[in-house]
């Protein structure tokens, strides 16, 4: 399934939301040293922390991130890795680390942190090639973020 993102304005998102942003930022500017400690600050569940965390980022740091992590489940084949990496080069990314599993019953994971500083194409758009290749059978958004 491909992920849309949206911008909302903060008035409108539920308060677990606002709490998990505020959450985040706590221990971003290491305001506090623990998840535990900076859900009881903000006053919201742990649960509900780990359910947002990934989901909701302020404006500005989507604008400045510049590193996604992304995770795919692949047919071991000959090339298939190469075939992967030359997309994701096509588009302008430049990758950062790769990991890659094993194969089990024909089956690899791989992780990718790649570059999108130069990217010439939109996140969407490079998702979709990706899942286009006959060979991968997910791709996901695993994790982003700043230099």
């Amino acid at each position: 399934m491909d992920k849309k993102f949206y911008l909302v304005r903060e008035d409108v998102l539920p308060e677990a939301m606002r709490k998990v942003l505020q959450a985040k930022e706590l221990l971003e500017r290491k305001k506090v040293d623990s998840v535990a400690e900076a859900v009881q600050r903000v006053d919201v569940s742990r649960s509900v922390f780990y359910k947002y965390r990934d989901a909701v980022f302020p404006f500005q740091a989507v604008v400045k991130e510049s590193i996604v992590t992304l995770f795919f489940h692949l047919e071991d084949r000959s090339g298939t890795l190469s075939k992967l990496l030359a997309v994701v080069a096509g588009a302008g990314c430049n990758v950062l680390t790769i990991h890659q599993t094993i194969p089990l019953q024909g089956r690899a994971n791989v992780t990718l942190s790649i570059s999108t500083s130069d990217m010439q194409e939109d996140i969407d758009d490079l998702l979709a090639k990706l899942r286009c290749l006959e060979f991968v059978e997910k791709v996901e958004i695993v994790g982003s973020g700043a230099y």
